[in-house]
């Protein structure tokens, strides 16, 4: 689990401080814990498929899947967190394939900004086109974790000149810096656009108090971190962990 590093309000004027290091707590699940019912599985409008909807909640984050389901996971996961792609690598496809779409379970993403400015970029990004592309745009980032931050390590001594403009322009900056640019337009969000939020002043101060919030208020300490139905699920980082969670709950 990758940890927080500093207060969030720090979050938009900090200066960048990487540290992508593999992590993992022990499996806390308890595999004697007594099945629920299986859940019966909902069906999507016809025509459709429960992975295709999705809704941004009070809370701040997007909702993949059936609003109304009655296993209700979600993920705070930071888009530079390690352990947060090994999850996105194995677990979201059978995920979304096998649960989200029976309409049993819907998954919903909030970004928690562990390393700063850094993750505001990459989640604004993210957020910059239509919410059905939030999640599938996050796990691109996951799958190019180390070639999408590696510039910025290479490139410190820029990174803070960066931190130092107007913050109407650090970001955007950052963004060249980064290469991101050439990312996102090449998945759908063009450099004028991707500009334009970075430029966003109280949408990044949006996703940093977000972040706040979710450690204050939801216990927050590290990513991943799931919780299904409001419970925090102490200990389950990985998709192996996590299915069986799932499955005594109901989703088989």
């Amino acid at each position: 689990m990758t940890r927080i590093r500093r207060p969030l309000a720090l979050a938009l004027t900090a200066p960048l401080a990487l540290a992508l290091t593999a992590c993992g707590d022990k499996d806390a699940t308890d595999p004697t814990a007594a099945a629920l019912a299986p859940v019966a599985p909902v069906p999507a409008p016809a025509g459709t498929a429960w992975r295709d909807t999705v809704v941004e909640t009070p809370e701040g984050g997007h909702l993949v899947g059936n609003p109304n389901a009655p296993i209700k996971l979600v993920e705070y996961g930071s888009l530079t967190c390690p352990t947060c792609a090994a999850f996105s690598e194995e677990g979201m496809e059978p995920l979304l394939s096998k649960y989200v779409d029976s309409g049993r379970v819907s998954f919903e993403l909030r970004n928690f900004a562990v390393h700063g400015p850094v993750d505001i970029v990459l989640a604004r990004l993210a957020r910059c086109g239509a919410k059905e592309a939030v999640v599938p745009l996050s796990d691109q980032v996951w799958k190019n974790l180390q070639s999408l931050t590696g510039p910025l390590q290479a490139n410190q001594a820029a990174v803070e000149q960066a931190m130092n403009l107007p913050m109407d322009q650090r970001f955007a900056a950052m963004a060249r810096i980064g290469g991101f640019y050439d990312f996102f337009a090449s998945r759908g969000i063009s450099a004028d656009q991707g500009r334009a939020c970075l430029a966003d002043v109280p949408s990044l101060e949006k996703l940093a108090a977000e972040t706040d919030r979710y450690a204050k208020q939801d216990q927050v300490t590290g990513t991943p971190t799931f919780t299904l139905n409001g419970r925090k699920l102490d200990g389950v980082n990985g998709w192996a962990a996590l299915e069986p969670v799932l499955q005594r709950a109901g989703a088989r």
